[in-house]
């Protein structure tokens, strides 16, 4: 599927329903696909440095062969940039453009642009439309659809924010290339949560195809981040605000969030192997609370080892704190309800379900087995 022939999902949600195009060589075709949503032809961009280097002359030439001018500002890389400081910036910014409430804000770049350029848009004026163009694997399958932007606040992480949606997703496959190994399958933590939650043939599959997918297929790289984006844009359209269905994403997201924390947002621990590591947990108590057999927590990790992932608390560099402080920096998560930890737990692979009925005695059991490990 190329920029002439991408796929595409739909996202339907009424009068805020938008396309993902998904296809090799979207950026270079970026004027064609964005120019029908223009008021005028000038759009603001924010990047981070390291995409601006790799990625913004293409999306500069894909514009201007439609005539679009584009202004860019481009942040520091990494989640620290997920926080007030920038997020002023880049509204302060925004504003000494002269963006108008009819103007198009662009998101060129990974979770944590696409999270901070969103929640500028949802802001500004009292909110205007913006495009999501992600270019790591993570952002294409999981954070630029559904609409969920936010900044971290010292207490949490996406505490601030609100639910905006794009008006439209180009996740150009191309681009994956340029992706360091280790943030490419940093993504694919949240590709192999889509199979888990509620896919199983999708996981036989990613079983099966995943290494050549990692090794660069893209006819297997198309049909992962389509399958991904086709689930979480079902889910969404059911469920656009999180009141119930929509819950299942954040599969290996409680851990995650608690360990994101307790490595300080820092390169010890990228999200996406903070997903991988939950999931592989969350599937282990499950087991432990008698819902699935041992079988399923042993191939989910079994699968995360031959794609050379982290699986375990072991496989996180430096100190951690004790269980029982790790369980603690669990309720500080946004899915605690009525001061009940939510947890996504599974009956198998492919069937997990939303539940607050989890002992802590047992989460707490699990995670000082783990750390114990890794000793």
């Amino acid at each position: 599927m190329t920029a002439e022939n991408p796929q595409t999902v739909h996202v339907a949600l009424g009068d805020r329903s938008y396309d993902i195009q998904i296809g090799e060589g979207l950026l270079a075709q970026s004027g064609r696909w964005i120019a029908p949503l223009l008021a005028r032809p000038r759009v603001a961009v924010l990047t981070d440095e390291n995409v601006a280097a790799q990625h913004l002359d293409a999306f500069r030439a894909g514009m201007a062969a439609e005539g679009i001018e584009v202004v860019a500002l481009s942040l520091p890389p990494g989640e620290a940039t997920k926080g007030w400081e920038q997020f002023s910036r880049a509204v302060e910014w925004l504003l000494e453009q002269k963006v108008e409430r009819r103007d198009v804000v662009v998101a060129l770049g990974g979770g944590v642009i696409g999270d901070l350029a969103g929640f500028a848009a949802a802001v500004l004026r009292r909110g205007v439309r913006f495009v999501q163009v992600p270019t790591s694997l993570l952002a294409q399958v999981d954070s630029s659809v559904g609409g969920k932007t936010g900044i971290n606040a010292p207490q949490g992480k996406n505490l601030i924010g609100a639910f905006h949606q794009p008006s439209l997703v180009l996740a150009d496959t191309g681009v994956l290339a340029t992706l360091p190994e280790r943030d490419f399958l940093a993504g694919y933590g949240e590709v192999v949560k889509y199979g888990l939650l509620g896919d199983a043939a999708f996981f036989d599959w990613l079983e099966g195809n995943a290494p050549k997918m990692a090794a660069g297929d893209m006819a297997a790289r198309i049909h992962a981040v389509r399958r991904s984006c086709q689930m979480k844009a079902d889910i969404v359209a059911r469920d656009e605000t999180e009141q119930g269905d929509r819950a299942l994403l954040n599969l290996g997201h409680t851990f995650c969030h608690a360990l994101e924390k307790a490595t300080g947002y820092s390169d010890r621990l990228l999200h996406g192997e903070g997903v991988a590591i939950g999931c592989a947990l969350a599937f282990e108590l499950s087991s432990r609370l008698g819902l699935c057999s041992q079988e399923s927590p042993s191939r989910v990790r079994a699968h995360l080892r031959d794609m050379g992932m982290k699986v375990d608390l072991a496989d996180i560099p430096g100190d951690l704190p004790a269980a029982e402080e790790l369980f603690a920096l669990m309720g500080q998560d946004k899915k605690v309800v009525d001061g009940q930890i939510r947890f996504i737990l599974a009956r198998g692979i492919g069937e997990a379900f939303v539940t607050s009925d989890v002992p802590s005695d047992k989460v707490i059991a699990l995670l000082d087995e783990r750390l114990s490990a890794r000793h």
